[in-house]
């Protein structure tokens, strides 16, 4: 793959050409040549597009697919080309199919339906055997496969000793254990935040409690361990609190947190949307400015879409019934690039690759063509026009947004929004 990107702002804190307009020449996926000027006489297929800003290829630590078992959500393939037109040129990939990856043959499977894709898989392999919480998965044999981690997507670990079994045994292979954060028997029927909205609207509530005892727990045990963890999606100030001191205290402890979780708070369930059904709940205002702070001074370390495509069975109906979940990828940097400066948003979306096994490639003459090209400043309402996911679920429906993606250059290959 041969491609010449004319006049693109480079937005790379490790690029030698930091901050800087260059024409960039790709050959055979790599990058040859970087110049405020570069011509074209081999007539290279040419990127030239309104205010072309060029960064690392980003990233996503939490994407959902469906496939196998619920292809009538989304696909491998459809899923890997949503994430691609969304400008992510890695995502992880969670093990809650039908049948549940937890095995070495899984992964295998996963791993080949997104050989020919410009967006990279990464398999997240099933902390227990089928998701259930009783018996540790094949994680060594799921590791050699192609694993980068093990979670029970969206499931507590409810017994103590499994998980601190879990990190022990995963430090001889350098696996990352990620635990939800939820005290179940805390939460009971709890289907949104417990707080004053959940009174008014007579709704069960899920008191940040649940969340932030399951943290406290999980962080004694890896203290005890040493071990290697990820707490993914956290949503309560306190929460951010306590996984600040572990860090003090030099834990091997990273987390993340979703993008609604920034955006929207409890207050906006007033109408009984079920796209605003998600897990971890919307916190109040209160936990939203935690979570910003949390951002601004590292200790949440990334931030996901948590894209969890779910068909229109799954989400109208009652609110009590229906699913969590909310699709992201499309929306992804729209959001995040309304509430951060362009250049924090990027640092968001780049952050994580190492802790999932992946290398950071910057833009820089002789590396790999591993990018994403984007406009920060084009503003729209996203609605199903923007979605390229099979199912429409989103909790960003008709919202305005900041900042369009062009598309990436990945893998040898080049997926773009706009026909040239």
């Amino acid at each position: 793959m041969n491609l010449l990107i004319k006049s693109a702002t480079v937005l790379d804190t490790k690029s030698d050409f930091h901050n800087t307009q260059q024409d960039i020449l790709i050959e055979k996926g790599n990058i040859s040549k970087i110049a405020k000027s570069i011509r074209n006489p081999n007539k290279y297929r040419e990127i030239n597009l309104e205010n072309l800003h060029i960064s690392q290829g980003w990233f996503d630590s939490s994407v959902c697919f469906g496939e196998p078992g619920f292809e009538e959500r989304e696909t491998i393939e459809n899923g890997l080309r949503t994430a691609s037109k969304s400008g992510f040129t890695a995502v992880a990939l969670n093990p809650n199919t039908n049948p549940v990856i937890d095995t070495n043959s899984d992964i295998a499977f996963i791993k080949s339906k997104a050989e020919k894709s410009a967006t990279t898989l990464i398999p997240i392999g099933a902390l227990t055997k089928e998701s259930k919480g009783q018996d540790l998965a094949e994680l060594f044999d799921m590791k050699n496969a192609g694993a980068k981690a093990f979670c029970d997507y969206k499931k507590s670990i409810s017994n103590p000793n499994l998980l601190k079994i879990a990190l022990q045994y995963a430090s001889n292979f350098d696996g990352l254990i990620c635990s939800f954060a939820q005290e179940d028997k805390i939460v009971t029927s709890g289907v949104m935040n417990e707080g004053i909205t959940s009174t008014l609207l007579g709704l069960n509530g899920n008191p940040a409690l649940a969340e932030e005892l399951q943290i406290a727990r999980d962080l004694f045990i890896l203290e005890y361990t040493q071990g290697k963890l990820h707490i993914p999606t956290i949503s309560t100030a306190k929460s951010v609190e306590l996984i600040r001191d572990a860090k003090r205290k030099k834990l091997d402890v990273t987390c993340s947190v979703a993008v609604h979780n920034l955006w929207f708070s409890d207050s906006d369930l007033k109408d009984f949307n079920t796209n605003f059904k998600v897990l971890p709940p919307l916190r109040t205002e209160d936990d939203i400015n935690a979570l910003k702070e949390g951002l601004k001074d590292g200790t949440i370390d990334m931030v996901t879409s948590d894209h969890n495509p779910l068909n229109i069975e799954r989400k109208k109906i009652e609110f009590d019934h229906a699913d969590y979940g909310t699709i992201g990828l499309e929306s992804s940097f729209g959001a995040l690039n309304s509430l951060f400066t362009v250049k924090k948003a990027i640092n968001l979306l780049t952050n994580g690759k190492e802790r999932f096994g992946l290398k950071n490639d910057p833009i820089n003459i002789g590396r790999k063509a591993n990018v994403t090209l984007f406009n920060p400043e084009t503003k729209y309402g996203f609605n199903d026009e923007n979605i390229v996911s099979k199912s429409k679920n989103s909790i960003f429906q008709n919202i305005a947004l900041k900042g369009k993606v062009y598309g990436i250059v990945s893998n040898n290959k080049v997926v773009l929004n706009y026909s040239l």
